[in-house]
């Protein structure tokens, strides 16, 4: 039977739709009128044009499929554009949840670490550790949508929720997360973010996802994460692929917060939110360390080393033109 993929051009929707078509499943991609042609290039998809927003496309899109993969959102650190990470992350999560549970069909939801609580230098958060991050749109709908699909599982829908952590690997077109990677690779950064980071394997998180379209409990939530570090060291990794300069200590905070305020102010003269920001600042002084231990145990979910993750994620920008 066939598998739905929304975000299906995305960093994890195209590795979850390049996987499926490895082990034979038929796919069919969900994409923007606007979506970039190159990452479904090429490939034996069944592309059919919809939207999140659209809730008629939504259902004809999930007509005789057996499973689906939410892998689509909108992603943005900040304070701004709360009223589309509201429609996208929340009322379109809910409204493909209830074209799926129309049908039938399973469906895995993917959420974020972000969604969590966050850990500390001697503790790894989990699924079920207390608190939360900064509020900011994306946080906060990326925890309502899970609460949509818990309801949803409520009314009958098998349903898993997945929390990915910071992925890297092929495939990252637009790129996302790697432009981190990109960024402190080619432009010399003499000091990384004081806080920690959970890089994982976007393969890996793609196997993750489908183990547990697969095997895993209804309404069950499973953090895919990796290898846990300091932003220091991830960044050291990152120069240390590309052969480039890496960082030589950590920003303090009063620094990073003068900077995440400057970041602000550019946003309010402009109408236009850099990636540095107060709230992505924020971001950057947690500790996002997690266990992926319910994962390992229920879906024989496995990471690879990060020095891999890292060393194949340049090669792949290298190989098609981003440096």
């Amino acid at each position: 039977m066939t598998t739905l993929v929304t975000g299906a051009t995305g960093l994890l929707g195209n590795n979850i739709v390049r996987l499926l078509l490895e082990r034979g499943v038929p796919v069919r991609a969900l994409v923007r009128e606007t979506a970039d042609p190159r990452p479904l290039d090429g490939l034996d998809v069944d592309a059919v044009e919809g939207d999140l927003l659209d809730p008629v496309s939504l259902q004809q899109a999930c007509q005789g499929v057996s499973e689906v993969v939410h892998a689509a959102a909108f992603v943005a650190i900040g304070r701004t554009a709360a009223a589309a990470a509201q429609r996208i992350n929340v009322d379109g999560t809910k409204a493909l949840a209830a074209a799926a549970h129309a049908v039938g069909a399973r469906m895995v939801h993917v959420s974020s670490v972000d969604a969590l609580a966050p850990g500390t230098p001697q503790c790894l958060a989990d699924e079920e550790t207390p608190g939360s991050k900064p509020a900011c749109p994306y946080v906060t709908t990326k925890r309502a949508a899970e609460d949509g699909i818990r309801q949803a599982v409520q009314r009958g829908l098998h349903a898993m929720i997945v929390n990915p952590a910071f992925m890297l690997g092929p495939w990252d077109w637009k790129p996302s997360s790697g432009r981190m990677l990109l960024e402190v690779a080619l432009r010399f950064s003499p000091a990384a973010p004081l806080g920690g980071v959970s890089i994982c394997d976007v393969r890996d998180v793609a196997a993750g996802c489908l183990a547990a379209l697969q095997r895993g409990q209804a309404g069950r939530q499973y953090i895919l994460a990796g290898h846990n570090m300091t932003y220091f060291e991830a960044w050291k990794l990152f120069a240390e692929a590309a052969g480039s300069r890496g960082p030589w200590s950590q920003a303090r905070p009063p620094l990073t917060t003068l900077i995440g305020w400057c970041g602000d102010r550019v946003a309010n003269w402009t109408g236009r939110e850099p990636d540095v920001n107060s709230v992505s600042v924020a971001m950057s002084h947690l500790w996002h360390h997690y266990s992926s231990s319910r994962a390992e145990q229920e879906l024989d979910y496995q990471c690879r080393a990060a020095r891999e993750t890292v060393a194949d994620a340049w090669q792949w920008f290298v190989d098609h033109g981003y440096t």
